[in-house]
């Protein structure tokens, strides 16, 4: 049998930290950094520079043991780091001493309500850690209480004043004037969006938003384009299109620039077919190996799942598009999606299921969300204003809209999901919008319904309403589809993007570490 000789080829080099474990308990490693060398001959060498933060192996503390509950602590101890091509083989590499410190003072978001015992680990008498389990703390701050304190204002409705949206670009009105100038019927409309093939956006495509009717294109808004996919774009009219690696197999290559070099020739894609949002990266973690979007998501990892991901939105910004980071989140399963209700500590939350999209928003501000179908600690994440308003926007600064899944709230059947561990059909669209879900996906005549009785007898504030299309219109001004004189980009090159996606040619600095 002939050994093949070995052949130029790419390594990975991952940094683990080991924490002590305190009084919270820790993973015995969690990933810290990583970078991949470049093309090597065998027995060629490469030099990297990685750095660690230190908030990225600080710890939450949702039960208050270390005096200091809702933050992110580095208990007292020595932190050791591991570095190698993977985790088993990761060699020690040297240790630092850390006093106590508070990282990060934050509030209780998405604790849960149902009584369980979570997994903690335990130094056995040898000294080597043994699983042992601990109560998880349960929801201590009311979320509909907390929603109501932060409603917003309405803005005084002026009707037509003659403003254009391009005045706001111009500096000529504010946003909140030209917010001002419309109907309820007007925000309604910009809420409720439409679905597959539209007709106002490119054929074959997912969505249109925006200015989706005579009335709001009277005011100079346009139908914006978002569409599938995670792994390339997605036109049901038979359009040609690049297919895409799916997402776990570009979480396999480790290699940032790559992906990011990747997505910006899907930025180009889109911006030849006037589609201003993917639907697309699927960021859930892998927790279940029958989950059956586990393609489309990256890795069982958090921290390589957020800076995949967020290299694949600063690859398609180059063209002025954006990527629409899903689905928010704790999607485990495809099957009873819209009904399943995943109960969860809010530290595992914070540290596993929610942290991807925490590094993906602070690092390359995507410009749209998409919520889950699913409840987590019995809210339904499209109702969830813990979610989409206090952690997302008031804790990482997104700036953008959240959408909805497609037909998350397709009928009135739901209520308040939010009272505790109260569990029902659907979300409603009443509740999409108190919880800051922007943009409802498609909307259906009865979510016009229940919007249009809701406004009438004062259970849906009109400033909530405008500040969802206050959201939505900012990102249309900054779209494709609102700058008709800038051209849609050069003609897209098949032959250049196959080359893309087989050598990296480019050499970047690395991003995968704050």
């Amino acid at each position: 049998m002939k050994i093949p000789a070995k052949t130029d080829g790419k390594e990975v080099v991952q940094v683990y930290v080991k924490a002590p474990q305190g009084v919270l308990g820790k993973p015995s490693r969690a990933l810290v950094g990583f970078a991949k060398t470049g093309v090597l001959a065998p027995g060629a060498k490469e030099t990297l520079t990685i750095d660690v933060t230190k908030e990225s192996f600080a710890s939450y503390d949702d039960s208050g043991a270390t005096g200091h509950k809702s933050c992110y602590v580095l208990e007292e101890g020595s932190y050791e780091f591991y570095v190698g091509s993977d985790v088993r083989s990761a060699a020690f590499a040297g240790a630092y001493e850390q006093p106590f410190k508070v990282v990060e003072i934050l509030t209780e978001a998405m604790a849960p309500v149902e009584a369980f015992e979570r997994m903690k680990a335990v130094p056995g008498e040898d000294g080597t850690l043994k699983p042992g389990y601990e109560a998880a703390p349960l929801r201590t701050v009311d979320p509909i209480e907390r929603m109501k304190e932060n409603r917003m204002e309405p803005i005084t409705y002026t009707g037509d004043k003659g403003y254009k949206l391009g005045d706001v670009l111009d500096k000529k009105v504010t946003m909140e004037e030209f917010v001002a100038q419309l109907s309820d019927e007007d925000l309604i409309c910009i809420f409720r969006g439409e679905g597959m093939c539209s007709p106002k956006v490119t054929p074959g495509t997912a969505a249109a938003f925006g200015g989706l009717t005579p009335e709001l294109q009277e005011f100079g808004i346009p139908a914006a384009c978002c569409t599938d996919g995670p792994s390339g774009l997605r036109f049901d009219c038979g359009t040609r299109a690049f297919s895409m690696p799916n997402g776990t197999l570009l979480g396999c290559t480790f290699d940032l620039p790559l992906v990011e070099d990747l997505y910006e020739m899907t930025g180009r894609e889109m911006r030849q077919n006037r589609v201003d949002a993917l639907l697309g990266p699927g960021m859930n973690i892998h927790r279940n190996p029958l989950n059956g979007r586990n393609f489309e998501y990256i890795s069982e990892d958090p921290y390589l799942t957020g800076w995949i991901s967020a290299v694949q939105i600063l690859g398609m910004e180059k063209s002025d598009v954006t990527g629409t980071i899903k689905h928010f989140c704790a999607n485990n399963q495809e099957s009873n999606r819209h009904h399943v209700d995943a109960v969860v500590s809010e530290r595992a939350l914070r540290e596993i299921y929610l942290k991807g999209f925490e590094i993906a928003v602070k690092t390359a501000q995507p410009m749209t969300i998409m919520s889950s179908y699913n409840l987590v600690n019995g809210v339904h994440t499209a109702n969830s204003h813990d979610l989409l308003t206090a952690a997302a926007r008031d804790e990482w600064g997104f700036a953008g809209y959240v959408m909805t899944d497609w037909g998350t709230s397709e009928d009135m059947s739901g209520l308040f999901a939010y009272k505790y561990n109260l569990k029902y059909g659907h979300s409603t669209s009443r509740e999409c919008v108190l919880a800051g879900n922007d943009l409802q996906m498609p909307g259906q005549q009865g979510n016009r319904q229940e919007i249009v009785a809701s406004v009438a007898d004062g259970t849906l504030p009109l400033g909530q309403l405008q500040t969802c299309a206050y959201r939505i219109l900012n990102v249309v001004l900054q779209s494709l589809a609102y700058d008709d004189c800038k051209p849609y980009g050069d003609q897209f090159d098949l032959e250049e993007a196959v080359t893309v996606t087989k050598v990296n040619k480019k050499s970047k600095k690395h991003r995968s570490t704050p």
